[in-house]
């Protein structure tokens, strides 16, 4: 049986979220899931080794025009590139028109799909659990889960010499928007407190704007240069093991928190100014809000109220 879910979200952290809705249609028709995500989820990088994911079929579509899956004839070429899979099932996470369109054009015999017409205030998680226990009568309660192969877990704790006398801290210090982005200040006070009582190396996982680059660069030339191992080169798909082979991650609301939590590694998830269920929605995510603040949101603004003391007595608890 082939079965297509369609999840046209923007980011890393949209996929991973819907993840524990793909594995539930998997394990229900017992056969992989092929997804159909933008280019820009880079699910391709994270999901190669996930056995309840089959192909990746990358939806060419965004704000521009010329886009090969863009405007009418872009209809008409998706229509041409999802018929040649003959999927028997398709489940469209979404409420668009388009969709629901393009997957009947398709040929595609059994169509699932949320309520047409009802985009507003869908909620991350709770809209695909009710669509998931509506259509098919499984209640989905699993953390979303990426794999990964052992072999490169091994060739990771190698090539880095790591131990298991040394706590392995992944630190996602980047961001989408500036105003996700932890101080590299809070970062350092956190590395100088664990440091004081623990021997450890810390991963920094980032992007290359020019802003994230400049928090990677402060806390390269920090007195804890030594202990601290830059991965803005890497690709994806290469930080992964690495991420595997830590016993923690602190990380901000970024695509690495997301894939941390995902691969099984607590995650210290700092919640500056998105809303919080993005960063507690996994078991494996520990958020830590603003002080002053009860919850978080869009526009909280709270980066430089974020307690470095309290993600230190997180890491304990954890740790310990």
């Amino acid at each position: 049986m082939k079965i297509l879910a369609v999840q046209n979200r923007m980011g890393i952290g949209d996929t991973v979220i819907f993840l524990p809705y793909i594995k539930a249609l998997y394990k229900k028709f017992n056969s992989p899931i092929s997804l159909l995500v933008k280019e820009s989820s880079k699910a391709d990088q994270y999901l190669y080794e996930t056995n309840y994911v089959d192909e990746i079929i990358h939806l060419d579509r965004d704000k521009k025009n010329n886009n090969r899956h863009s405007g009418f004839l872009g209809s008409l070429n998706l229509i041409k590139d999802i018929k040649k899979y003959n999927f028997d099932k398709i489940f469209i996470f979404n409420s668009s028109l388009r969709f629901s369109l393009i997957a009947r054009f398709s040929g595609i015999p059994e169509v699932y799909q949320y309520p047409l017409f009802q985009k507003t205030k869908q909620h991350i998680t709770e809209t695909p659990r009710n669509f998931i226990k509506e259509n098919l009568d499984i209640e989905v309660s699993e953390d979303p889960e990426i794999q990964i192969n052992n072999k490169l877990i091994i060739e990771n704790i190698n090539r880095f010499n790591i131990k298991k006398d040394e706590t392995n801290i992944l630190l996602g210090i980047g961001g989408s928007g500036p105003t996700k982005r932890i101080p590299a200040r809070i970062f350092l006070d956190v590395i100088e407190k664990i440091s004081k009582i623990k021997k450890c190396k810390f991963f920094l996982a980032t992007g290359r704007y020019k802003e994230e680059q400049n928090i990677l660069n402060e806390i390269l030339n920090s007195k804890f240069k030594d202990f601290c191992f830059p991965l803005d080169n890497f690709t994806i798909k290469d930080t992964l093991p690495i991420i595997k082979c830590c016993n923690l991650s602190i990380c901000n609301d970024s695509s690495f928190g997301h894939l941390s939590a995902a691969l099984g590694i607590k995650t210290i998830t700092l919640m500056a100014d998105t809303p919080l269920i993005y960063g507690n929605y996994n078991s494996k995510m520990f958020p830590i809000i603003p002080d002053g603040e009860n919850t978080v949101k869009h526009n909280t603004l709270g980066k430089d109220r974020i307690n470095p003391q309290k993600i230190f007595d997180k890491v304990i608890d954890i740790i310990n």
